[in-house]
């Protein structure tokens, strides 16, 4: 750790921190199981990110056995956790950093619903406000690529570039979702899956009703610009 200047040193223990705790949103939500799925979060002011240890249970993550790597995905050694494997998707998350410097997160599950849409190779329609609100549209479907490369990096990132959706659905793979930070990652996994449950079975009922685009549009920049902001003029 000497290697790096004392700011970027508190930006690593944060992010490891933070990383560390996010993945105990994703057993609370039911989105993984055993130890499937992992959460990466970028460093600021660095190209270096933070993510989980291969084949390491869930409620023995802590933020010294979470794993600093460079933005090619290679192990700083002599680091806390580095003596592990990282996870085995750590080529497709420095793949992402490496190419969307706007991304801050990245997180994978194998979230139910979502992964069954991702298996039909079927994109999740935009037929409800709240995928409007927080994904823009639909949530695309991203080609089939296999683990241990930087293969799927480039179906996210290919998928997602020019697109509103923060979440994708790797096919017969399943969701991965990016955000400005680790919790805004964590976030779109949970809202990915809780649409792709939604709509999956509105659909057992009946044909679906798709949002008009304009709506879409209106609903997507309220909720992302608006919503949550103290009103013009207001005190704060």
């Amino acid at each position: 750790m000497s290697a790096f200047t004392p700011e970027v040193q508190v930006a690593i223990a944060r992010v490891r921190d933070d990383v560390a705790a996010l993945h105990s949103e994703l057993t609370r939500y039911g989105l993984v199981v055993w130890t499937g799925g992992n959460i990466s979060g970028r460093v600021p002011g660095a190209d270096l990110f933070v993510i989980k240890p291969s084949g390491v249970s869930y409620d023995e993550l802590s933020p010294e056995n979470m794993i600093l790597c460079d933005l090619d995905g290679a192990v700083i050694p002599d680091t806390p956790g580095w003596e592990r494997s990282p996870s085995s998707d750590t080529a497709a998350h420095a793949y992402v950093y490496r190419t969307m410097p706007e991304v801050g997160g990245v997180v994978h599950t194998h979230s139910t619903y979502a992964t069954a849409w991702a298996a039909r190779g079927e994109e999740i329609p935009c037929v409800i406000t709240a995928m409007a609100d927080e994904f823009g549209g639909p949530i695309p479907v991203g080609p089939f690529a296999i683990i241990g490369d930087d293969s799927i990096g480039r179906g996210i990132v290919q998928t997602l570039t020019g697109h509103r959706s923060r979440a994708v659905l790797m096919q017969n793979h399943g969701p991965f979702t990016i955000g400005k930070d680790a919790r805004d990652a964590v976030k779109a996994a949970v809202m990915v899956e809780d649409v792709a449950r939604t709509v999956h079975l509105a659909r057992q009922g009946g044909p679906l009703i798709p949002l008009p685009q304009d709506a879409i549009d209106s609903l997507f920049n309220r909720y992302q610009n608006v919503y949550g902001q103290a009103p013009q003029g207001a005190l704060k």
